[in-house]
């Protein structure tokens, strides 16, 4: 059994302190529920490597030993890293609603992991992916809508799948209304070749057995497509089209960034545009669009080559 998974046993019931803490975070702060079960995998393993005793007695030396134990037993930087941020959050809840005189976690830092970028498509590779066969059944029509959307507006893979037959999708004006991160809504723009490729999956989708489901986007059987569906249709397409490469759903994300960031420049607008909290996420992409600009500076510029 490998350690670091954490698997707490169901005849050792989670502490008082953790149970309260993702009530907290459940009613007060609205978290989704990956994220709670986030939340409970970190806590559990300062459960585990506290050996019993009160969070409320650690010291910020035993929470950078734990820190090295963790990565000690193999624990990647990332992974770390995300600990130390749930950690770090539960002490401070303790600071404002326990009493607790200092948060232990504040000042430490997770070891150095490898910067690395987000695959994205080119303009050329995202259109050998939506511009391949003709759509000739009702679930390529549906594949291509999402597919478009996607690259069209940017959206996450959760807000894709809980998008609903709601007035969330305004065809008319060309508009998506989205539930991101932490409950918060956001309103992008669909583009033209989207528009097109959901109104032709919106007048076949009445072919499946959907019922009274609202999703806009629903699986053979009328059920809602899950995450892993959407992934696998896009696997799929990627291999149909001769792409050459592995796809995934946030590349299209990524790939709506890189590129609106190219032809504008504008990074506040691809912040709002992405319903990103802070800058400092959408800053990753002037990193990409320099990669871009250094490669065409390196295929044109007399000097560039030796």
């Amino acid at each position: 059994m490998n350690p670091v998974a954490d698997v707490v046993a169901p005849s050792s019931p989670d502490p008082v302190w953790m149970t309260d803490y993702l009530g907290w975070l459940a009613s007060q702060r609205r978290a989704a529920a990956l994220t709670l079960e986030n939340y409970t995998r970190d806590l559990r393993k300062l459960q585990r490597l506290a050996a019993g005793r009160e969070p409320i007695t650690l010291t910020s030396a035993e929470i950078r030993r734990f820190a090295g134990r963790l990565h000690g037993e193999g624990l990647g930087p990332r992974s770390i890293a995300r600990c130390l941020s749930a950690w770090r959050s539960f002490f401070r809840w303790l600071v404002r609603h326990r009493g607790l005189k200092h948060n232990p976690v504040e000042g430490i830092r997770p070891p150095k992991a490898p910067s690395k970028l987000p695959g994205v498509l080119s303009p050329d590779q995202a259109a050998c992916l939506l511009d391949a066969a003709p759509a000739e059944s009702v679930l390529d029509l549906r594949d291509l809508a999402m597919f478009e959307l996607f690259y069209s507006s940017g959206l996450r893979l959760s807000e894709l799948t809980g998008l609903m037959l709601d007035g969330s999708l305004d065809l008319i004006e060309g508009m998506v209304t989205v539930k991101g991160k932490r409950g918060k809504t956001r309103t992008v723009p669909v583009g033209s070749r989207a528009l097109a490729a959901l109104r032709a999956w919106l007048d076949s989708r009445s072919q499946l057995p959907v019922g009274d489901n609202l999703a806009v986007f629903v699986t053979r059987t009328g059920a809602c497509m899950s995450p892993g569906a959407v992934r696998s249709r896009l696997t799929l397409r990627a291999q149909q089209s001769g792409l050459g490469m592995h796809a995934h759903p946030h590349m299209l994300r990524h790939s709506f960034a890189s590129h609106l960031l190219q032809s504008s420049g504008d990074l506040r607008a691809v912040q709002e545009l992405l319903g990103h909290a802070s800058i400092r996420s959408t800053q990753v992409y002037t990193h990409l669009d320099f990669q871009h600009l250094a490669k065409v500076y390196d295929a044109a510029h007399p000097r560039a080559k030796r």
